[in-house]
């Protein structure tokens, strides 16, 4: 088991009740694509600063690897390593005069070598579409906004970590930027083997791209399951607040209003086939 998270509570302040994570339970195996939804609120972000070792569990443990963040002995600058947290709007984390440097940053504070450093540079900014020879001595701070978050990603993904850990990552992006962004999640997973625990409002990039999904409500994880399984509940996520995806949502009511059509799909082209054969059918009979 990559992660493991027994018994988990955490509190931003010693008020009773006040608890952003409330006994939490979950494990994250090597590999897995886990979508992370929820209202705000709801200790998402908690969550996965928790499971950087940002913060540590008010009671009760993380595990990563077989260490326990919350021991003395754990060193918690290797644990930030294996696991990337990429937080919202990271552009605003930039801060170095080149795009070199701000990608440099991380690798650099590994101590490795001069010529390690360029190659980690030069395949993180390859690997978000950004050429090396072009960007590399410009300013972070004269880039398109898309640009500055790719140039951020490429900064996390220059440590090599095992698991990445997006929050709302998409928040403020184009359509085609969403595109580009989706492309690259599914590179990681699929060529670089990474682990990727996505947490975004966009319930359409959580079904398409999502293995697992968890929705979270007061500290808890209250479902947990496949795509199908999670969107299939339609008014408990309507009683936390939480939306279908939209393709769900159309072919449900499509469903209610008689047309015998699945409703666990999550891809346009699969639901205009579906659709479609339904209607043949139907001219048939």
């Amino acid at each position: 088991m990559l992660i493991e998270v027994i018994n988990a509570t955490y509190s931003y302040t010693e008020e009773h009740g006040a608890k952003a994570v409330n006994g939490l339970n979950l494990t994250i195996s090597d590999h897995e694509f886990i979508g992370l939804v929820g209202h705000t609120g709801s200790g998402k972000s908690t969550l996965v600063q928790l499971l950087n070792g940002l913060i540590k569990p008010t009671c009760g443990q993380v595990i990563v690897d077989g260490f326990d963040l919350s021991s003395s002995n754990t060193n918690l600058k290797e644990i930030r390593q294996k696991i990337g947290l990429v937080f919202q709007y990271p552009e605003h984390q930039l801060f170095e005069e080149s795009i070199y440097n701000d990608v440099a940053f991380g690798p650099r504070n590994l101590g490795l070598s001069a010529e390690e450093v360029l190659e980690r540079v030069k395949e993180a900014l390859q690997l978000v579409g950004l050429d090396f020879e072009k960007f590399k001595d410009r300013s972070p701070f004269n880039l398109s906004g898309g640009q500055q978050r790719k140039v951020a990603i490429a900064g996390v993904l220059a440590m090599k970590p095992e698991v990445l850990i997006l929050d709302e990552p998409s928040a403020g992006l184009d359509p085609m930027g969403r595109k580009q962004l989706i492309r690259l999640l599914q590179r990681l997973h699929r060529d670089y083997k990474m682990t990727i625990l996505l947490i975004s409002h966009r319930m359409e990039e959580i079904a398409r791209l999502s293995s697992r999904v968890l929705v979270m409500s007061s500290g808890e994880i209250v479902l947990d399951g496949k795509p199908a399984e999670v969107f299939s509940q339609f008014e408990k996520l309507r009683e936390l607040a939480l939306d279908l995806p939209e393709i769900s949502e159309i072919l449900r009511r499509l469903n209610n209003n008689g047309l015998k059509i699945r409703t666990d799909i999550f891809h346009i082209g699969q639901a205009i086939k579906e659709i479609a054969g339904e209607l043949r059918r139907t001219r048939k009979c």
